[in-house]
């Protein structure tokens, strides 16, 4: 029988309650505590997953006999001062991206997670969607050749804007989306982006920084692509990830965007422009398996795996999403590698 891990999360909101709803339940799985600094969130949460303790301050729970696991689930100013504290602790993390809002602290992020012996997981969580992996298998199999665009979107028409506008306080969407995007951009091709420019701009007066943007990044292999990342009251949510190969293209269309048979799962249209056939293929997936990323990090703790992603493909994202912040802001192309340093 496999070993039950105690877990902590840290950070009651929208992400840190899916995490629990998809884990609180499993045999292999005791939620140990649940903080938040808002104490009624961390109470109602504590009483709707079962957990043990609920408090505050994370601190409480650090000690020997408390959570072997930590999810921190908070805003990404927090991120890198928890980290620490629970690495000191002798926990095991999966830490919600981005890993920081700035270059500074992501490389002290970076040097933490390498100088302690225990896991960090970075959540990409794209990495455990059944439907990217498919995808994946089949650009490695060469089923559309070589690739060489690549088209995204991910635009949320919020309708809780005060949510939005609490997480554009610390970074832009083409850094707290499009760490995601930037990442599957290279898993899937195992090319590297090396070049970003870009454009942004406010479409509501009250919002904090730009709430729309647009990136387009070059990479090592010659394929080019676009991010376009919008939060706003005002734009229309879509949902766009087309791969463009040599010998025909890959669409994506999520079961929440399909017009019919939604039933059916998330649906990947292969274009094959040899011969002009489309050959459609549905896919069972969760838009976010928290438990198969919780999974991952297990199995790191058990097998001393890497992880998926590893902790430096983790952090090439992370250094894309801010170097096309940086495009926008000084309307210039941004060298990652020389971003990076």
């Amino acid at each position: 029988m496999s070993k039950t891990y105690k877990v902590m999360l840290i950070g009651c909101g929208h992400i840190g309650l899916e995490h629990l709803q998809d884990i609180y339940y499993r045999d292999n799985v005791i939620v140990e505590a649940v903080v938040d600094l808002n104490e009624e969130a961390a109470k109602s949460t504590a009483r709707r997953y079962g957990s043990r303790n609920w408090g505050t301050d994370y601190k409480r729970f650090l000690g020997p006999d408390g959570a072997e696991i930590v999810i921190i689930a908070t805003y990404v100013n927090s991120h890198l001062s928890i980290l620490k504290d629970c690495l000191e602790a002798g926990k095991h993390v999966l830490c919600e991206k981005p890993i920081t809002s700035n270059l500074e602290e992501g490389r002290e992020f970076l040097r933490l997670v390498k100088s302690y012996p225990q896991k960090v997981l970075i959540a990409h969580i794209l990495r455990h969607n059944n439907s990217y992996q498919k995808i994946k298998e089949l650009m490695d199999c060469g089923v559309i050749g070589d690739i060489r665009l690549m088209r995204m979107t991910q635009n949320h028409h919020a309708m809780n804007w005060k949510r939005y506008c609490r997480l554009m306080e610390d970074c832009s969407p083409t850094v707290d989306c499009g760490v995601h995007y930037y990442d599957v951009a290279q898993w899937l091709t195992g090319a590297n982006i090396t070049s970003v420019t870009g454009f942004g701009t406010k479409t509501q007066f009250d919002a904090p920084r730009d709430n729309y943007t647009m990136v387009n990044f070059t990479m090592d292999n010659g394929c080019k692509g676009f991010y376009e990342a919008g939060w706003g009251q005002t734009i229309r949510a879509a949902n766009l990830k087309e791969f463009i190969g040599t010998r025909g293209r890959i669409t994506l269309e999520m079961a929440l965007y399909r017009s019919g048979d939604s039933e059916e799962g998330d649906l990947i249209t292969i274009y094959h422009s040899d011969t002009g056939v489309y050959e459609s293929v549905n896919v069972k997936t969760e838009y976010k398996n928290m438990y198969a990323q919780l999974q991952t990090l297990i199995d790191m703790i058990e097998n001393d795996t890497e992880g998926n992603p590893t902790i430096d493909e983790a952090w090439r994202a992370f250094a894309v999403a801010l170097a096309a912040d940086e495009a926008i802001k000084t309307n210039t192309t941004v060298d990652i590698d020389e971003f990076g340093k």
